[in-house]
């Protein structure tokens, strides 16, 4: 399939996790603590249903595909945008550079007001906000969401992505990815590398 169109044609494909049996787990602590050595990239994810656009810092964004160009996030019932991102059919989920730590702070910041600075955002021709200093933002439609726990996984259908002036112009500075791990922001460089992931 070239493109997803129908809603159900995922749905239909996804054992819901509420109708899951499950054995008694971590507590939520454990959970917490085993998970703060896993580091993760940092996105902003944006969307308006026709009342005011809503922001939030996310690191739970995964792509899942390249045919079709699918990618998923989780949001929580605590956070307030979860019920505009829901009700939406579209987003943009901006992929953060060290250089936008203070829009990801923002956006995590609960009671913050995401779009006091009318200067650092726009809205894309098809009506979504969008944070124009991140390094790429990927728009992309709605196509299925279920719930997992407290939250609600949201699996989107890339359409176009929107690349920042600075990250054409200075491809060295875009490549230095905003990273949280252990309650911290960190950034990747050259300095960081390891080991070459090219063949």
């Amino acid at each position: 399939m070239s493109e997803i169109t129908d809603r159900d044609h995922l749905r239909k494909h996804v054992a819901l996790i509420d109708d899951v049996s499950l054995e008694p787990g971590l507590s939520a602590e454990g959970f917490r603590e085993a998970f703060r050595n896993h580091a993760g990239g940092v996105a902003v994810v944006t969307a308006d249903a026709g009342r005011g656009p809503v922001a939030l810092t996310a690191t739970s964004v995964i792509s899942v595909s390249a045919t079709p160009p699918l990618l998923v996030f989780s949001v929580s019932a605590l956070s307030s945008a979860t019920p505009t991102i829901l009700e939406s059919s579209s987003v943009v989920v901006h992929l953060l550079g060290a250089g936008q730590v203070d829009l990801a702070r923002l956006c995590a910041t609960s009671g913050a007001d995401r779009f006091a600075d009318t200067a650092a955002w726009t809205r894309l021709a098809t009506g979504e906000p969008y944070f124009v200093a991140a390094p790429v933002g990927i728009r992309g439609s709605i196509v299925a969401t279920f719930a997992a726990g407290a939250s609600t996984l949201v699996v989107v259908n890339a359409t176009h992505a929107h690349y920042a002036p600075t990250a054409v112009a200075a491809p060295s500075d875009a490549s230095r990815p905003l990273i949280y791990h252990n309650r911290t922001w960190h950034q990747l460089s050259e300095l960081s590398e390891l080991v070459s992931g090219a063949q």
